[in-house]
C-alpha cells in the first residue's frame, strides 16, 4: 500500500510558516509523504501542484485572515479540475464563526492553534477519500 500524499500549502501573502512546518513533520512522522509548496502560493499554483503530485490531501494554512477568500477559491479550482476525491483541510487562525462557511465551501475540517498533531493525523487516516 502506498503512503498517503499530502500537499501542504500557504496560500496568499501570509509569511508565517512555522505551524505548517510542524504539521508537515508530524504527518511525515506518521508515515505520510508530505510536499510543502512554500510561502505565498496562489490557489491556482496549489491546485496545479496537487494535480502534479497526485496528492490525496491538500492541507491549507492561513494566518492572515484571507481564508474566507482563499479556501473557497481553492475548492472552486479543485471542483473545476475534477479532484473531488482529494481531502482538503484548513488550518491557522480561523475565527470559529467562519468555520461553517468554509465547510459549506467544501473544506472537510478546520484545525486551529493548539490542535494536537495526532488529531490531524487521525482525521486524515479516517477521512481520506481515495483508495490507497
Amino acid at each position: 500500500m502506498r503512503k498517503i500524499r499530502v500537499l501542504a500549502a500557504k496560500p496568499g501573502l501570509d509569511g508565517h510558516d512555522r505551524g505548517i512546518k510542524v504539521i508537515a513533520a508530524a504527518l511525515r512522522d506518521a508515515g505520510m509523504e508530505v510536499i510543502y509548496t512554500g510561502l505565498r502560493q496562489t490557489p491556482e499554483q496549489i491546485v496545479a501542484a496537487a494535480m502534479q503530485e497526485d496528492a490525496d490531501v491538500i492541507a491549507l494554512s492561513v494566518l492572515s485572515g484571507a481564508h474566507d477568500y482563499l479556501f473557497p477559491r481553492v475548492m472552486e479550482l479543485v471542483r473545476e479540475k475534477g479532484l473531488d476525491d482529494v481531502l482538503v483541510l484548513g488550518g491557522g487562525i480561523i475565527p470559529e464563526e467562519d468555520v461553517a462557511g468554509l465547510k459549506n465551501a467544501g473544506i472537510a475540517d478546520v484545525f486551529g492553534p493548539g490542535t494536537a498533531t495526532t488529531a490531524i493525523v487521525d482525521y486524515i487516516k479516517n477521512n481520506i477519500k481515495r483508495k490507497l
